[in-house]
């Protein structure tokens, strides 16, 4: 198969499973398919971080249409090698996305809202980092970069790199120290944000 439409098929199989196929089964669950939309006023760098994820999974999908349009190439020949790798980094970031997101259960939400208070999930995956979803989606989108070196692919992963920065900098921690209190504080302090040991917040004082 060519590399394109094989970064095509791994795409759109990832989107499928991430995102479609958990939202029908959260639905099943809870009544409830997930979404809470984008947090903060227009112009916000919250509501901003929402944007960019949106704008990364077009670009996501675009990468690989472009080089079978030829309207863009490459920068270099990835080699057998790259390619091989990079199915390896998409084909484990998408099975540990799925994995993580089965781990939240019924907290499990694509936003916030501060009208719901939902459990403080440290189990699983979310006992190495803190956001190991979002760790796998960059893992994923570095494989597609690694398969598919053009412009596209590039722009859609530092859109991701940067929407996730935002979103989790500036909603959902702030959210799940309001939530949650010194029980997330401390859980920060020991547990790294996206790698283990990197990224841990201070603990909580003693009240």
């Amino acid at each position: 198969m060519p590399r394109p439409w094989f970064a095509l098929v791994l795409y759109v199989v990832y989107t499928a499973l991430a995102f479609g196929w958990r939202s029908l089964r959260q639905r099943r669950e809870t009544g409830s398919a997930g979404f809470r939309g984008i947090s903060g006023p227009p112009g916000s760098l919250p509501w901003l971080g929402g944007v960019l994820f949106a704008i990364a999974l077009v670009l996501g999908a675009l990468a690989p249409i472009v080089e079978l349009a030829a309207w863009l190439g490459p920068v270099a020949d990835p080699g057998p090698l790259l390619v091989g790798l990079g199915a390896a980094m998409t084909i484990s970031g998408t099975l540990g996305t799925l994995w993580s997101q089965g781990a939240m259960g019924s907290s499990w939400r694509i936003g916030v809202s501060d009208a719901e208070r939902t459990s403080l999930v440290t189990g699983g995956p979310f006992a190495v980092v803190r956001n190991p979803i979002f760790s796998f989606m960059m893992l994923a989108a570095l494989g597609m970069l690694l398969i598919l070196p053009n412009a596209v692919a590039l722009a859609s992963f530092v859109a991701l790199v940067t929407a996730i920065e935002l979103q989790v900098r500036l909603v959902e921690e702030p959210y799940l120290l309001r939530t949650h209190g010194d029980a997330y504080a401390a859980y920060g302090a020991k547990v790294g944000r996206f790698l283990p040991g990197i990224g841990r917040g201070a603990a909580p004082r003693p009240s």
